[in-house]
C-alpha cells in the first residue's frame, strides 16, 4: 500500500515467522528438534567437506590438522542426520559443557577480587546458577533439550508478538498526518496594530514624497516664469535703445 514505510511490513512479517516458530517449538518440541538435528549434521558435513578441500591448498603442516577435522565433522554430521537420539544427546552435552564453563568462568571472576561488590554478587549468582544448569543438562540431556525447546519456543512467541504489535504501532504512527502550523490566538490581535502602523507610516511616506514632488513642480514654474519675464524686461530694454 502506497503512503506506508517497508520497514512496518518486513518488522510484521518477521515478528509472525518468530511467532510460528515459537509456536512449532511449544506444540511439537520433539520433531523441531528433529529437524534442527538434521540441519545442524548438514552444517558439519558441509563443514567437514570445506575443511578436506582446504588440505590441498594448505601448507604441509596443516594438511593433517585439516584432514582430520573434516574427517571428524562429516562423521559426527552423518550420526545426526541419522540417528536422533544422538543427535540430541549431543546438543544436550554442547549446551550443558557451555553453560559449566560460563559458571566456572563467572565464578572466578567473582572471586578475583576486581570488582566492586555488586559486580561480584552478580558474577556469583551467574556462576552458581549456570553451573547448575549445565550440570543438570549432562547429566539428563534429552530431557533437558525438549524442555529447553519449549521454554525457547515460549520465548519466540512472546518475541513474536512483540514485534507484530510494534509493527502496527508504527504504521499508525506513520499513516496519521503531519501536525500544521500552530495558530496563536493573541498573535493575530498584536500584529494587527503593527500592520496598521505599518501601512500609515507607508501612506505618510507616500504623502510627503507626493508633496516634495508638488513642491519640486510649483519651484520649477516659478522658475520658468522668472526667465520669461527677464526676457520680456530685455526685450523691452532693446526697444528703447533703438
Amino acid at each position: 500500500m502506497p503512503g506506508f514505510p517497508l520497514s512496518w511490513r518486513a518488522a510484521f512479517v518477521l515478528g509472525l515467522i518468530t511467532l510460528v516458530l515459537g509456536a512449532i517449538l511449544v506444540f511439537q518440541p520433539t520433531h523441531s528438534l528433529n529437524v534442527i538435528s538434521v540441519l545442524l549434521g548438514a552444517a558439519m558435513i558441509a563443514s567437514g567437506v570445506y575443511h578436506l578441500l582446504r588440505t590441498f591448498d594448505s601448507q604441509e603442516g596443516e594438511r593433517v590438522w585439516q584432514a582430520v577435522s573434516g574427517v571428524l565433522f562429516i562423521l559426527v554430521g552423518q550420526a545426526l542426520v541419522r540417528d536422533f537420539h544422538l543427535g540430541m544427546v549431543l546438543i544436550g552435552l554442547f549446551i550443558g559443557f557451555t553453560w559449566i564453563i560460563q559458571g566456572v568462568s563467572a565464578l572466578m571472576e567473582s572471586f578475583s577480587g576486581h570488582r566492586a561488590r555488586a559486580e561480584t554478587g552478580w558474577s556469583l549468582f551467574f556462576g552458581v546458577i549456570s553451573l547448575i544448569a549445565g550440570i543438570v543438562v549432562v547429566i539428563a540431556p534429552i530431557a533437558s533439550v525438549t524442555t529447553l525447546a519449549i521454554f525457547m519456543g515460549a520465548w519466540f512467541v512472546v518475541m513474536g508478538l512483540v514485534e507484530m504489535v510494534g509493527s502496527l504501532v508504527t504504521r499508525r504512527a506513520a499513516g496519521r498526518p503531519s501536525a500544521g502550523p500552530v495558530s496563536v490566538p493573541g498573535q493575530r490581535s498584536s500584529e494587527a496594530p503593527a500592520a496598521g502602523a505599518a501601512s500609515g507610516e507607508a501612506s505618510s511616506g507616500e504623502s510627503v514624497s507626493s508633496e516634495a514632488a508638488s513642491g519640486d513642480s510649483a519651484s520649477g514654474e516659478a522658475m520658468s516664469g522668472e526667465s520669461a519675464s527677464r526676457v520680456a524686461g530685455s526685450g523691452k530694454t532693446r526697444g528703447q535703445g533703438s
